[in-house]
């Protein structure tokens, strides 16, 4: 079996980086991070009153404002009609009910670019709502969803799919994925939206893999590249190989659809994340912590997606079983 990109996979994926180069790039990320800081920012309200709600019930402690003294990020809805407009979140859905007709493949592709850019947003409740909530498909409308005991982005989203009744602000690690807590019970996740947050952890691996390589290559000391210490050496190979064999698991468990491949795919692809963000961080020393680089956002992102869709400890249980049937 192949698992080389096809010509028309590649054009996929490049079109999409070229699209976010345009309207989502290292600036505008850095903006949007900057939105948050503080009131008074002239940040426009969006995903206002008259919004529907499938199973919402009221929020408690105050909204989200009560979570974060120095306020929510707000979603970008003219970015999100962009995806839209790009076939983002219509992709697996068929031509004859106006989708783009692709698979599981594609979208994991464009999934990893999402998070190789650190796009903000509920993508995953979006992409999966695509024809079954009016306007997901297109991006006018704004999906979030119930996903263990937390919700992402509840206060900009038009439809909420789960009962949020109880809900209670929690200040969020990564400053661009607010959170919520509810005290609903956990539901066995999504296979799909399991490997979709496989793939934007794997698009972070990718990215600080080359931030790392980038500073090991400029930086220098002691008359030379930081990247001839051996050190500095090992940990870029690390990351790299952390993150080639979390592709080659998430592209197979795209091709599979197999429960237990999804799963292996996960726990590589949240340790590739986490930990290549890690030793991205310490390539760059205290640079890297700094507000102007955006290597320990990719770290702050991979915690908060480790906590998706049942967490690591979810997929490490779902392959245990799988292994232990093979083996009986």
């Amino acid at each position: 079996m192949r698992f080389r990109l096809t010509d028309d996979q590649h054009a996929l994926r490049d079109g999409l980086r070229a699209a976010l180069a345009r309207r989502f790039d290292a600036d505008a990320l850095r903006a949007a991070v900057a939105g948050t800081e503080g009131e008074g920012t002239g940040r426009r309200g969006v995903g206002g009153g008259g919004a529907e709600r499938e199973g919402a019930g009221p929020r408690e402690g105050g909204g989200a404002e009560a979570g974060r003294a120095d306020g929510p990020p707000r979603l970008d809805r003219a970015l999100w009609r962009a995806l839209g407009d790009l076939g983002f979140f219509a992709l697996r859905m068929p031509e004859a009910d106006g989708g783009v007709g692709l698979g599981l493949p594609e979208a994991v592709l464009l999934f990893e670019e999402a998070g190789r850019a650190l796009l903000p947003g509920p993508l995953v409740a979006t992409h999966l709502a695509a024809g079954a909530v009016p306007g997901a498909a297109t991006g006018e409308t704004v999906v979030a969803a119930v996903d263990g005991g937390l919700v992402e982005w509840l206060g900009e989203a038009d439809v909420v799919r789960g009962d949020t009744t109880g809900a209670v602000p929690l200040r969020s690690l990564d400053p661009l994925t607010p959170l919520h807590r509810v005290p609903a019970g956990r539901a066995a996740p999504d296979p799909v939206a399991v490997l979709l947050t496989a793939a934007e952890q794997l698009g972070t691996a990718g990215r600080v893999c080359a931030l790392a390589a980038q500073h090991a290559r400029a930086r220098e000391q002691f008359g030379r590249p930081v990247g001839a210490f051996q050190a500095v050496a090992h940990l870029c190979a690390g990351i790299l190989v952390r993150a080639e064999t979390a592709r080659a698991a998430v592209y197979a468990a795209a091709v599979t659809a197999d429960p237990a491949d999804i799963a292996a795919a996960r726990i590589l692809a949240d340790e590739a994340a986490v930990r290549g963000a890690r030793d991205c961080l310490q390539v760059h020393g205290g640079m890297g912590f700094t507000w102007e680089s955006e290597v320990h956002l990719h770290l702050k992102r991979a915690w908060v997606r480790t906590q998706r869709a049942g967490g690591v400890t979810e997929s490490e249980e779902a392959l245990a079983v799988a292994l232990a049937a093979e083996s009986a």
